[in-house]
């Protein structure tokens, strides 16, 4: 199954939350879960009966184990069902696609036993020029060549990417996804809804991290899996 890109046209501002400690989503990009909280089932199983839209939180720091009442950052990915895989004893191994930032305006009571929040979908603002957007796709696309120098599957998935039609601000997503940057720095680049402060921020810290990674030898050069490995609830 692919996402569907009419999924939000019908959308009616609500979204089921996910919150975690550890991992922020972005749109386009494929975030494996392993679903096993009763709380979290109930919260797969109607979305897999309505519109198949979950949004991934990130929980605050001093969240503790992601109650009922445990803050989050309003900063937040809604993700598109793209795959399950229903076991035996009610668990689920899902595949969610990143397929809009949003903003939560306020949580809304459903009866249900997961959160639930009234949202504003958020778009790219676009670069002042093309000239300006070709110009830092053509920077990140030579720091992140660098960076997957010495890792061949990877260097074959950033070709692909260079070689696709996808935007700067997509790209920034996907790069943003796969990198081993901090949840901290994560969250602020999915905060960013200007395309060029997006690509500036990300290209700044990649450019801190390339000389330290080219500089190691190819047995401990960093290896990405993407998808990356499941994270359970």
């Amino acid at each position: 199954m692919s996402m569907d890109p009419t999924i939000l046209e019908n959308f009616d501002g609500k979204v089921r939350l996910f919150p975690l400690p550890n991992v922020v989503l972005f749109p386009r990009v494929i975030q494996p879960l392993h679903i096993f909280e009763p709380r979290y089932k109930q919260m797969v199983e109607d979305a897999l009966e309505d519109n198949r839209l979950i949004a991934l939180c990130l929980l605050q720091p001093t969240a503790g184990l992601g109650g009922s009442t445990s803050p989050i950052y309003p900063d937040i990915c809604i993700g598109q069902i793209l795959q399950e895989e229903r076991l035996p004893d009610g668990r689920f191994n899902l595949l969610l696609q990143g397929v809009s930032r949003a903003k939560i305006i306020s949580e809304v009571n459903n009866g249900k036993l997961y959160r639930t929040a009234k949202v504003e979908i958020l778009h790219d603002v676009p670069n002042s020029s093309e000239e300006n957007a070709d110009r830092m796709r053509t920077r990140l696309v030579k720091r992140m060549t660098k960076w997957f120098t010495q890792q061949p599957s990877a260097k074959e998935q950033l070709d692909r990417l260079v070689n696709s039609d996808l935007s700067l601000g997509n790209l920034c997503d996907v790069f943003s996804f796969a990198l081993p940057l901090s949840v901290d720095m994560k969250i602020l680049l999915l905060q960013l809804v200007n395309v060029e402060d997006r690509a500036s921020l990300l290209l700044e810290v990649i450019e801190q991290m390339t000389p330290e990674v080219t500089n190691r030898p190819s047995s401990s050069a960093p290896s990405k899996k993407y998808p990356p490995d499941f994270s359970a609830n």
